[in-house]
Order: C-alpha cells, then structure tokens, then sequence
C-alpha cells in the first residue's frame, strides 16, 4: 500500500467514525450551546489530546499489551465507565436539584469560568478512560502502515489525519450550537438540554461496563 493511499483510506475511516454522533459530539454540543466557547474548545483540544497519545501508544506498542491484558483492558473499562455514569448522573441530579431561577444565569449549569484547561481536562480524562479507544487503534491504525515504512513516524501521521478531521468537525459543531444560545437562554431548554446530554453520557458508561 503506497503512502498516499493509506492515508487517504485511513481519512475515510475516521472521518465516518468522526460524523458518528457519539460522546464527543455530546460534550462538544452541550458545552458549547450553553455559551462556554472557551471551554468548548478546551473539550475538542483535550479530545484531540487524548487520540495523540492512543495514536502514540499504539505507533509504539503499547496499546497491544493493554487489549492483551485482560485485567488491564477490564479495570480500565471499569474505570472509564465509572468516570461516565458520574459525569451523566451528575448532570441529571443538577437538573432536579436546582431551583428554576438559578438557570437563568451563565453560571446556573456549568459551574466556574469559562476557562479552556477545565474543558481540556474533561475531554483529555473523557477519551483516555475509553479502553475502547485503544482497542480501535490496534485493531485499525496498524492495517494502514506500509511494508517497510516506520511504524512509529507512519502512525504519528495517521494519528495527524485523525486529528484535523476532528478539529474540523468539532469548529462546524461549535458553530452550530451558538446559533441555539439563544434558544437556551430559556430554564426549560438548559434542563433540557442538560437532561439529554446526561442520559447519553451515562447510557455510554452502562454500555462500557457491560462490554457492548
């Protein structure tokens, strides 16, 4: 396979799993629809953080001894899934807890600033804790590297590719929900919002924990 077409391949590849909607999409479209664009942006980087390093660990083998480890892939499944299912009912149990009057403000939802490291720490934690994230990686990222090319530069390079689709696709995300900002200056659709988002989050962690 020549180099310019293992690229190529591996960017259809990922561009579909990109344009799945998933967690990413979730965090990056609630985050950014409640007015926070700089922590939006820090979810995207610390997303994109995260697959540099799976895309690292794989290009140099170490993701291989994770999904040949039973133990290890299983407590960093279980790890993962807790982090999600606390995150999802965390967000839920704001929605029934908080008085209506304190959505009516920026700060009602996402408590702090708007700062662009608490946002990175989210995604980097979000895709890292992922086992299934590594799993992708050695199962996909090796069938693209050439015979004979270097197994870590060539990976670096397919990681690249996987990390300006994502960006690409989180800018058009982020866009899109600033034109519902609006919309969600009302309490009702910031619970709402806040409701779905949490569902999805924890349903993710339920599906991680039972292995599906």
């Amino acid at each position: 396979m020549a180099m310019s077409t293992a690229l190529w391949s591996f960017a259809l590849v990922v561009g579909l799993l990109t344009l799945t909607p998933g967690l990413d999409t979730a965090l990056i479209l609630r985050t950014s629809a409640l007015g926070r664009r700089r922590r939006a942006w820090g979810v995207v980087l610390g997303i994109q953080t995260g697959t540099l390093l799976w895309g690292a660990f794989t290009s140099l083998g170490v993701t291989a001894l994770l999904t040949a480890s039973h133990l290890a892939y299983t407590a960093l499944r279980w790890v993962g899934a807790a982090y999600l299912v606390w995150m999802g009912v965390r967000m839920l149990r704001d929605t029934l807890q908080k008085r209506p009057a304190s959505y009516t403000n920026d700060s009602g939802l996402l408590a702090g600033t708007d700062s662009t490291s608490g946002g990175w720490r989210q995604g980097t934690l979000t895709n890292l804790l992922n086992p299934k994230m590594g799993a992708f990686y050695v199962a996909v990222l090796t069938q693209f590297i050439p015979v004979g090319a270097n197994h870590f530069t060539m990976g670096l390079l397919l990681t690249t590719v996987h990390i300006l689709i994502g960006l690409i696709w989180s800018a058009v995300l982020i866009g899109f929900a600033q034109v519902l900002h609006g919309w969600l200056r009302r309490p009702q659709a910031r619970r709402l919002l806040d409701r779905i988002t949490g569902t999805v989050i924890a349903a993710f962690g339920i599906r991680l924990a039972l292995g599906d």
